[in-house]
């Protein structure tokens, strides 16, 4: 479980860069570049200019692997010169972990790969992917690196993704449709698609026709209308639900996620997967599923933090959308670039445009001085803009 010393100690540097937020409306950069003056102590490195920075733009958990996790990783590492190395029995922990035979898991080094293997599997050579726009647009960038097209469907005006529409256009151009994509919790916009939906997306598209359900923000969901889609895949449904260990369990730079499928649509998958993850990852990821507790305290200090920033946005007069994750958008009422722009000057990173949601701004929960230091900035930048 992360220790509030543990979470201290990561966010010193967080703290520090909101300490200078609030002294000057200068960015950290702007700082640490005093430091060449005469009488200054040495230069900083760039990994220095890099930890000063408040980056709410990934959607990464701010605090780092917990303990257990930590030690799971360095005991790994004796495993780094080898190829045949032990790997923890990470295969069957996460069939453990999903009350799935093991043969209904395969493993990329990060949910990425297993976005590209489907693409490549399934949509490649002019088939096409459905989905809606704006999502997680990784997917249909690959699919047209591999000769495929995307079929992009618009949000609803609640910012929901039109299962019915999904349905229609799919079986419009049924013949062409290489998979169906659901980013379910949504990429960037937080929102969900209901349990009730997704069936009615599984039962009213081709029977034959893949579903690719990205739940990446799956642990953040509080919404009981919402649940995990694994048990389809037991039901036999052409479903693969592609998982992370990015996010939550704070290991986006070791790369590891994985897909829960039927075992015949792995099989024509497995020729498109690198085999490239270490052995260090596949150790931390045994620890992290293991680690309910630590995984609870992140999401609970998650929410709270979210709930509170957005809050505060509303008070303010802006609309933020209702999100499941962590992060969440909120409408600026003018072109987000700029915005982005300003707070890039300030040392604070947030996340890019989303067209056509281009007044909107997506916002990653970071720690608590980071959306202090967030809120500082907000109100400073939107101030001079409508002066």
């Amino acid at each position: 479980m992360l220790s509030s010393d543990a979470m201290s100690r990561r966010g010193f540097v967080g703290g520090m860069a909101g300490t200078l937020g609030y002294l000057s409306v200068r960015s950290p950069i702007d700082f640490l570049s005093r430091e060449s003056e005469p009488g200054a102590p040495p230069s900083r490195t760039p990994e220095d200019e890099y930890d000063l920075l408040a980056k709410l733009h990934y959607n990464e958990n701010p605090y780092g692997p917990p303990e257990s996790v930590m030690r799971a990783m360095t005991k790994a590492y004796k495993y780094a010169n080898r190829y045949g190395y032990p790997d923890g029995g990470i295969v069957d922990a996460i069939a453990k972990h999903h009350g799935v035979p093991n043969d209904r898991v395969v493993l990329g080094a990060g949910s990425s790969e297993i976005l590209d293997v489907v693409g490549s599997t399934f949509a490649s050579d002019g088939k096409r992917v459905v989905g809606v726009e704006p999502s997680y647009s990784y997917v249909y960038s690959h699919v047209a690196s591999v000769k495929g097209s995307p079929l992009t469907l618009p949000l609803t005006e609640d910012f929901r993704q039109d299962i019915q529409a999904i349905i229609s256009v799919t079986k419009k151009h049924y013949r062409s449709v290489g998979f169906v994509y659901l980013c379910n919790p949504n990429n960037p916009t937080g929102r969900v698609v209901t349990k009730h939906e997704v069936k009615q997306l599984l039962d009213g598209l081709p029977e034959d026709v893949p579903v690719l359900i990205d739940e990446a923000y799956h642990h953040f969901v509080e919404d009981s209308s919402y649940a995990t889609s694994v048990p389809y895949v037991l039901e036999g449904r052409p479903v693969i639900v592609a998982r992370t260990f990015s996010k939550i369990a704070a290991l986006a730079g070791m790369r590891l996620g994985y897909a829960i499928a039927p075992p015949e649509i792995i099989r024509l998958m497995t020729p498109y997967i690198s085999d490239s993850i270490n052995a260090v990852v596949k150790h931390a990821a045994v620890a992290a599923l293991a680690d309910t507790a630590a995984q609870a305290q992140v999401k609970r200090v998650t929410l709270e933090l979210r709930k509170q920033t957005t809050s505060q946005l509303q008070q303010l007069g802006y609309s933020v959308i209702p999100s499941e994750t962590n992060f969440f958008m909120v409408h600026l009422r003018r072109r987000v670039q700029p915005v982005i722009t300003e707070f890039e000057k300030r040392g604070i990173l947030v996340g890019r445009p989303f067209p056509p949601m281009n007044e909107h701004l997506r916002v990653s929960v970071g720690t608590a001085d980071e959306m202090k230091r967030f809120m500082v900035a907000f109100k400073e930048i939107m101030a001079k803009r409508e002066a």
